[in-house]
């Protein structure tokens, strides 16, 4: 069925509405002094509410997928089910509410990056939408949410100001184990999977050649991770305030 017909559509509508939704009713919630003295970090921290609450359900979501149907781990290409299929629409949703946001906040520029991972994460999960295929592939990708959860709490900690507390000193280890379990493991297991269509021209060397780009984003972002936690007398004092995906 052509995508533009496709009854998928509905669900992705009421993703990204239901996240247009949550994003207005977090505003109302108090923000901490020091987000609130500044625009740019109150826009910041109401963002990624949205993105922590995403994380949360979606993180738990893929856990919950592979352990009602494990071949998703497996058959990556055929396995099928309705929940994991309800997840990847889930998602999607949230990345076309995020690039909404971004662009009609005027942020496109400063979080470009953020842009071309949404591009590409959409990309791959209309593959499994709307030719049902690579569900697996989708719930495998959306491990990484597990690990996003400390990812998230840790920016919003910077944010607003709290590297000296207790918590962020461990949660930054926490975050570190995460990554490496929940987003490099899987990134690595989906890369090996996929170097398979190399070379044959299917769906499968679509979603290579963008999981292959979003290999070279996570580790440059495990790097940068690495630098700002862990070697922070290396990253300018600039770079911490303006530049988030290197928080």
């Amino acid at each position: 069925m052509l995508p533009l017909l496709h009854p998928a559509l509905p669900l992705l509508l009421s993703a990204t509405l239901t996240f247009r939704g949550l994003r207005r009713a977090l505003c109302c919630l108090p923000l901490p002094a020091h987000v609130r003295a500044d625009p740019l970090r109150t826009w910041r921290w109401h963002n990624l509410l949205v993105s922590f609450a995403h994380s949360i359900v979606s993180g738990i979501w893929a856990l919950l997928c592979i352990w009602q149907t494990p071949e998703l781990l497996v058959e990556i290409e055929t396995a099928w089910s309705l929940s994991g299929y309800l997840l990847v629409c889930f998602s999607a949703g949230y990345f076309i509410h995020d690039t909404v946001d971004i662009v009609i906040s005027h942020q496109a520029r400063a979080s470009w990056e953020y842009l071309v991972h949404h591009v590409m994460a959409m990309g791959a999960f209309f593959s499994g939408i709307f030719w049902s295929s690579f569900v697996g592939g989708g719930v495998l990708t959306l491990l990484v949410e597990v690990s996003n959860i400390f990812l998230t709490f840790r920016m919003m900690m910077k944010i607003n100001n709290a590297q000296h507390l207790l918590l962020y000193r461990v949660n930054k280890y926490v975050n570190l184990v995460m990554y490496f379990l929940f987003r490099l493991a899987p990134q690595a297991y989906l890369t090996h999977y996929f170097l398979r269509y190399l070379g044959q021209r299917t769906l499968g060397t679509f979603l290579l050649g963008i999981l292959l780009m979003l290999d070279i984003m996570i580790l440059i972002y495990f790097s940068r991770l690495l630098r700002s936690d862990f070697c922070p007398q290396r990253v300018p004092s600039q770079q911490h305030k303006d530049k988030f995906l290197t928080e």
